[in-house]
C-alpha cells in the first residue's frame, strides 16, 4: 500500500500540498507515493520558473520515467516562489522521498479557499483504492 500522510492535502491527479510552517500561504507541491510508484524510475523532471503566475489546474511541468510521460498540474493558484533545483541532477528523489527531499515547487497562493476543494488523506485514500479497482 503507498504511504498516504494525515497532514497533506491531495489532488485526484496525485499531487499533494503541505501549507508552509511559517508562512500559510506558501503551498509545497509534490508527487504522491502512488503516483511515483505508477511511474517507476523517475529520469527527469521539468518544472515551472520562479516567478511563473499558475491557475489551479494548469500544468506545470513534466515527469519522465521509461514508462511514461506525464504532467504534473497546479493543485492551486498563485505565483512560483521556488523550485527543486535538486531534482535537476537527482530526479530519484521522487521516488525515494515523494513527501520530503522530492517536493517539487512551492506556490504562494492567492486564494486559500482552494485548499477546500482538495482532499484529505482519507479521501485520497479512497481515491487510491478506487483507481486501482480499475
Amino acid at each position: 500500500m503507498s504511504e498516504i500522510k494525515d497532514d497533506l492535502r491531495y489532488t485526484e491527479d496525485h499531487e499533494w500540498v503541505k501549507i508552509d510552517d511559517d508562512d500559510e500561504s506558501v503551498a509545497w507541491i509534490g508527487v504522491t507515493d502512488y503516483a511515483q510508484s505508477q511511474l517507476g524510475d523517475v529520469v527527469m523532471v521539468e518544472v515551472p520558473s520562479v516567478g511563473d503566475d499558475v491557475g489551479a489546474g494548469d500544468a506545470i511541468g513534466t515527469i519522465e520515467s521509461p514508462k511514461s510521460v506525464s504532467d504534473l498540474f497546479s493543485p492551486v493558484t498563485g505565483e512560483v516562489v521556488a523550485v527543486n533545483e535538486a531534482l535537476e541532477d537527482s530526479p530519484e528523489l521522487l521516488n525515494e522521498a515523494p513527501y520530503t527531499d522530492g517536493w517539487i515547487v512551492q506556490i504562494k497562493m492567492s486564494d486559500l479557499g482552494e485548499l477546500d476543494g482538495l482532499m484529505d488523506a482519507e479521501a485520497y485514500a479512497a481515491h487510491v483504492e478506487k483507481a486501482n479497482e480499475g
